[in-house]
């Protein structure tokens, strides 16, 4: 297997990372400068390394993108034992019929008149680059190695299994 097939295998694996957790801390920049972050669920994970999320045309959070469009997505496991951290630009679309292909029931908690809610927009981020950290270990081990590393005893990097930066493929 050449390199370019290795990280397009990795590449998937990483998408389905993502669509296994599927909650993501967004961070956005303001006009002053100033990070935001805020929980958000990944509706659809594209091979490309498109990544969909539904938001409000009224949050903060669509003000930030209309002159800061680089954003990060920070995902954690719900075992803590991946790490995500996911780089890239995101912008605003207006596309109802995407909207209705990524709608489900769950959704109406947060825009109540449902998918023709004036207020719902797509949030697309593409993604430029992603580091992982995947702690494959056995917790006992890792803590193990952690508290080893913690005293200057071990390599703080036995810990983790895997660690990598990934590019979507052109």
């Amino acid at each position: 297997m050449d390199n370019r097939d290795d990280q397009d295998r990795q590449w998937s694996q990483l998408l389905e990372k993502i669509r296994d957790l599927k909650f993501a801390m967004l961070t956005t920049e303001d006009d002053q400068g100033r990070l935001h972050s805020r929980p958000m669920a990944v509706l659809e994970a594209e091979e490309a390394g498109v990544l969909w999320f539904f938001t409000a045309r009224s949050t903060r959070k669509a003000r930030d993108l209309v002159g800061h469009a680089r954003v990060n997505l920070a995902f954690i496991g719900g075992g803590q034992d991946t790490f995500l951290s996911v780089a890239g630009d995101a912008r605003l679309v207006d596309d109802p019929g995407k909207a209705r292909d990524l709608w489900s029931p769950m959704m109406k908690a947060w825009f109540p008149q449902g998918v023709d809610d004036p207020d719902l927009i797509l949030l697309r981020v593409d993604v430029e680059e992603a580091e992982y950290w995947d702690m494959t270990s056995k917790k006992m081990v890792s803590l193990f190695h952690l508290a080893k590393a913690l005293v200057g005893k071990g390599d703080r990097g036995e810990t983790f299994s895997g660690h990598g930066t990934l590019r979507p493929s052109p």
